[in-house]
């Protein structure tokens, strides 16, 4: 088993070519030595031309070449340096040597005790007419996007620290990726790859569709089926945030453990308004079903810190129940999430 997150994250494949963002992300560990690439996603492969493989492990320094103004430079390590948060536009370098002017913002990931964890980078190539395009109308877009990055990846890393005595970054971060690509999918869902969004709110339908179905194709497996009867509703990006992470802890945890030793089974998602507002998201399987005498969800795990975290968020409860076969997770929103039908 590897022994870091590093190796952790190389190693969870799970969600490699899910998403489609058109803004680079690039997320580094400045515990490790020289401040390493531990994330990237796929728009940063696309625009860059190098593999995650190449990419994690090194500082984000290997893109620069001969070119590269040294001020630039100096200015974005100044930023790392004191834990603010730096926006530059670079002379950076494709894998077949191509210049291209790239457009960055760094800032710290925080925990809730206020030490810098990670550091996001949120990167735009620069093309064209956007050469001369204000850099505040830019940054807006880019720093709305970093922005909700941060928080979302706070909340996540203060959720695993949670009943945790330990200060230095968690071994047990081995699905911290397919978190951030389940965060990033909400990014693309408002739309904010491609301009600034003053939405609000998110439509679960699509969002929760999407989710399923990605985790569904890679996590899945011949004989497995699944079934999602999601209505249309929409609700509080806050409580879109927290939702998407949760289906996507009991989706996981469903296809990893609910059919262990079992050919064929069922997987189903339903999620719907609840009469008096609010609504109800269902995961069921009708696999070996969860153990009478376990906790459940397990404070000591990783998954099961996160999933109370988020309900406590969402001021929700949470019932599990075991049917004739597999297990049943109900978990009720209360009344203000749900807001308009889509």
């Amino acid at each position: 088993m590897p022994d870091t997150i590093e190796e952790l994250l190389e190693d969870d494949k799970s969600f490699e070519g899910f998403t489609r963002a058109q803004v680079s992300m690039v997320v580094t560990n400045p515990h490790l030595e020289d401040n390493p690439i531990v994330y990237v996603n796929q728009a940063f492969t696309r625009s860059t031309g190098y593999a995650r493989s190449a990419s994690i492990g090194r500082n984000c320094r290997f893109l620069q070449g001969d070119d590269t103004r040294k001020a630039d430079v100096d200015k974005l390590r100044a930023g790392i340096e004191a834990e603010e948060s730096v926006t530059v536009d670079i002379l950076n370098y494709r894998a077949n040597g191509e210049p291209f002017m790239n457009r960055l913002i760094v800032a710290p990931v925080q925990d809730n005790r206020g030490k810098t964890q990670f550091f996001i980078g949120i990167q735009k190539e620069l093309r064209g007419n956007e050469m001369s395009t204000s850099a505040e109308e830019i940054n807006a877009q880019l720093i709305e996007i970093q922005n909700r990055v941060a928080s979302d990846l706070s909340m996540i890393i203060g959720m695993i620290r949670q009943q945790s005595g330990s200060t230095s970054v968690p071994e047990d971060f081995a699905a911290l990726s397919r978190r951030i690509e389940t965060l990033q999918l909400l990014y693309e869902e408002m739309k904010l790859s491609d301009q600034q969004s003053n939405r609000d709110s998110i439509q679960m339908g699509s969002y929760l569709s999407r989710l399923a179905a990605a985790i569904a194709h890679i996590e899945g497996r011949s004989g497995i089926r699944v079934t999602l009867q999601i209505e249309s509703l929409e609700v509080p990006i806050e409580t879109a945030t927290r939702v998407g992470l949760v289906l996507s802890e009991l989706l996981t945890n469903a296809f990893q453990h609910a059919f262990d030793r079992i050919d064929m089974g069922l997987v189903e998602v339903r999620m719907s308004r609840l009469s008096a507002g609010g609504l109800r998201l269902i995961v069921a399987d009708d696999g070996v079903g969860i153990p009478a005498d376990m906790e459940w969800p397990d404070s000591k795990t990783v998954g099961g810190r996160i999933v109370s975290g988020l309900i406590e968020g969402l001021e929700g409860t949470l019932h599990l129940g075991r049917g004739a076969a597999g297990s049943f997770i109900t978990i009720d929103v209360p009344a203000g999430a749900a807001l308009t039908d889509e």
